[in-house]
């Protein structure tokens, strides 16, 4: 048994760091009924809905048979690369990152199989292309929510703040798309998961039905039209009933992951020492501190935090979502980049953690510079 733990946790290397920063930060902070309080129990009911479906389309091979579509349509390994990428920039607007990267690095992990290289270079890529689209709007992502909401921002304040960031961000983003080879795509022969992917049409359509309904109930809540407590128990009911396996396949080490940054953030936010430092830092160096700090607790908590210490809602609000870009924990959802792109085979975690950092780095630093000296 405890050789299974260990197993467990050297192979689920980001769950152990952050439960071993949670475990650091209670004995700072001694566990009380206010640990009860950090965890955003509708942020993981959602993400836990969002594994659900994806697992269940992926399990019946719908992602096989539209990745040999995109390939047709592509032609060439720039050329998809560059789809893939603006999918994930675009729908990163309208459902936010988290549910952009959760339902194209799968795609992508199976497409580009075959070429190790550049699979790291484009999952690499989508994930700041998430991350940078996800600002465009306010229900991009959880942080423009939080902020939109906490200083009831107009529209054209919120617009005018991140849509030249974006701008620019696209622009780089096809600039980076240039440099995959123009060679043609070969994807590697995925064996059928069960019979009924062995042709098309074979997906029954009442189950197509269920997933679609599942799919659309998650749209709803990310659009605060359906409270995630009913989303959660529709994807769990339903799946139950149609594909019980493919809860199985759920990163349920990915869950428990965010609940530790919780318990960090959360116990980092009731240290004095803590909150006299940030009053000191924060007057004007809104976008510095939304960036730096960003970097080490990741951005929907700083912008949680620093928001009770600045009124200056523009650059805090360009501050926490360039901040996305930098480390892997800057945001969230490049965790879920990373450990999808981990779980596939042959994944060099080590080789994607360099070419992410790189890549992060040069985004935030002409993004950096453009909101500092510009904007």
């Amino acid at each position: 048994m405890l050789a299974r733990i260990g197993r467990f946790f050297r192979r689920e290397k980001v769950l152990t760091l952050s439960l071993g920063a949670a475990f650091l930060s209670a004995l700072l902070v001694a566990p009380d009924k206010a640990y009860a309080g950090y965890v955003d129990w509708n942020v993981l009911m959602l993400l836990f809905a969002l594994m659900a479906v994806v697992a269940g389309v992926k399990s019946r091979g719908v992602f096989d048979r539209v990745s040999r579509g995109l390939c047709r349509v592509a032609g060439n390994l720039r050329r998809l690369s560059l789809l893939l990428t603006l999918f994930c920039f675009f729908f990163a607007m309208l459902v936010t990152n988290d549910v952009a990267l959760i339902t194209f690095v799968p795609l992508t992990v199976l497409l580009l199989s075959a070429v190790p290289d550049t699979l790291i270079y484009v999952v690499s890529l989508e994930t700041v292309a998430a991350n940078l689209g996800s600002m465009a709007t306010p229900i991009g992502n959880p942080q423009n929510l939080y902020l939109y909401a906490h200083y009831d921002m107009r529209m054209d304040a919120f617009f005018s703040a991140v849509l030249p960031l974006c701008a620019l961000s696209l622009v780089l983003i096809m600039a980076c798309c240039l440099l995959v080879p123009k060679t043609t795509v070969a994807i590697r022969d995925a064996a059928p998961i069960d019979e009924r992917e062995a042709h098309p049409s074979a997906l029954p359509k009442p189950e197509l039905a269920v997933y679609s309904l599942q799919f659309l109930c998650c749209l709803l809540t990310v659009f605060k039209l359906l409270p995630k407590a009913v989303c959660f128990g529709v994807v769990l009911i339903s799946m139950l009933i149609v594909n019980p396996k493919a809860l199985k396949q759920v990163d349920y080490a990915l869950l428990g992951t965010f609940v530790c940054f919780f318990v960090f953030v959360g116990n980092l936010g009731r240290l004095e020492a803590f909150a006299a430092f940030l009053n000191s830092v924060m007057a004007g160096n809104e976008l510095e501190t939304g960036v730096l700090a960003s970097q080490v607790i990741s951005n929907v908590p700083a912008a949680l935090m620093l928001s009770g210490f600045t009124d200056n809602q523009v650059r805090l609000l360009q501050g926490v979502n360039i901040g996305g870009l930098g480390t892997l924990v800057a945001s969230l959802a490049s965790l879920i980049s990373f450990k999808l792109y981990t779980k596939s085979p042959g994944a060099r975690a080590g080789a994607y953690l360099k070419v992410f950092t790189i890549m992060n780095i040069l985004f935030l630093a002409v993004l950096y510079a453009t909101a500092k000296w510009i904007l």
